[in-house]
């Protein structure tokens, strides 16, 4: 920075005047002064007097606004740093500012359309192969927005909700795909899984907060159910072929779910009864011959899958069952059998699993 000083005049002096001090101990007279001059005008007109007083008054003017500045060579004070306000110091641009709120309402909108007519179309899709693949597709969508939302730069009052709303729609995308039905006779509806999963949620209150700061996140979520638990009656036939034997058979259920037996001859089945859990049930008139006995134990029976929807377990005792009709003297005799699906102490049947698809409907 250039620095201004005050103009001064300098008097002549001798080579006495300007001679160094005397040692020490050393006597130094004063010098001889010169005759006595006849004083001398200046030689300078009135307004070379009024230009030096004015320079005079500029330099001083100057020295005074430059006064608090250190001299050359000493250290800067905290005040002469990138940040200080004194004259002379760098300029610092203004931060850049945050994108316009209309800007981000179109990414907002280009960023959830395509997830929104995916996620209707779950909504109407029927259970099934058309409901697996709307699944998909809207999990995809979900996915693609969430990493359009992380990419947005967005208003200073919506940088919260934004990155709340595109986390939660990555976990949307998982359950989509977790929910999505299997072909297997023990499976619950996607749309009860979707009722269990968190994302639903959180994917509406984010968007219920943006649109609350002006910025519509509205989504049209799927519809979902609640978990059922659907029972039949204790002791019902889903299947009932003719029985017209005098062979008895009862069944008991210890286990913690409810559980249905099938009996099969062959490739045909006998007969099929629901037993409660903790309950037991008698089927009478059972004709003779030599049967299969398979069972099944779980929560929720789905009729239309003649299966549980969960905790479901496909099993068949080792050993079969054999029923017979005898006419002895004075009468008939006959067999009954009992079974406990539980493990009993002392118990003499055992049981294998068995894959669902061979399971008898």
């Amino acid at each position: 920075m250039t620095r201004y000083t005050s103009a001064h005049t300098t008097t002549n002096r001798t080579a006495a005047d300007t001679a160094a001090p005397p040692a020490h101990g050393e006597s130094r007279t004063a010098p001889t002064q010169p005759p006595a001059q006849p004083a001398r005008r200046p030689r300078f007109s009135s307004r070379a007097a009024v230009l030096g007083a004015a320079a005079l008054a500029l330099s001083l003017s100057l020295t005074a606004c430059s006064s608090s500045s250190p001299p050359d060579g000493e250290g800067k004070g905290p005040a002469d740093g990138p940040n200080s306000s004194a004259p002379g110091s760098a300029y610092s641009p203004s931060p850049t500012p945050a994108v316009a709120p209309a800007a981000y309402r179109r990414a907002l909108a280009e960023a959830l359309g395509p997830l929104d007519s995916a996620l209707r179309a779950v909504d109407g899709a029927q259970d099934g192969g058309p409901l697996n693949k709307a699944l998909d597709t809207a999990a995809a969508k979900a996915d693609t927005a969430a990493r359009a939302l992380q990419a947005t730069t967005t208003p200073n009052d919506a940088l919260t909700g934004n990155g709340q709303l595109a986390s939660s729609l990555s976990a949307l995308a998982q359950d989509l795909r977790s929910a999505r039905g299997s072909a297997g006779r023990c499976s619950a509806s996607p749309r009860v899984a979707l009722g269990r999963a968190l994302s639903p949620q959180r994917v509406e209150q984010s968007g219920r907060a943006l649109t609350a700061l002006g910025y519509d996140a509205t989504l049209r979520l799927p519809r979902t159910e609640r978990t059922r638990h659907r029972r039949l009656a204790n002791g019902a036939f889903l299947r009932d072929g003719s029985r017209g034997g005098l062979g008895r058979l009862t069944i008991k259920n210890g286990t913690g779910t409810d559980a249905v037996m099938t009996l099969t001859r062959g490739t045909r089945t006998a007969f099929s009864v629901y037993v409660r859990s903790g309950s037991e049930a008698t089927v009478r008139s059972v004709n003779s011959g030599s049967y299969t006995v398979y069972f099944t134990t779980g929560e929720d029976w789905n009729g239309t899958k003649s299966s549980f929807t969960r905790e479901c377990r496909f099993e068949k005792f080792d050993d079969r069952a054999t029923f017979r009709t005898v006419r002895v003297a004075g009468g008939t005799q006959y067999t009954v059998l009992t079974f406990s699906l539980n493990k009993v102490l002392g118990g003499n049947a055992g049981t294998s699993a068995v894959p669902p698809g061979e399971f008898p409907s």
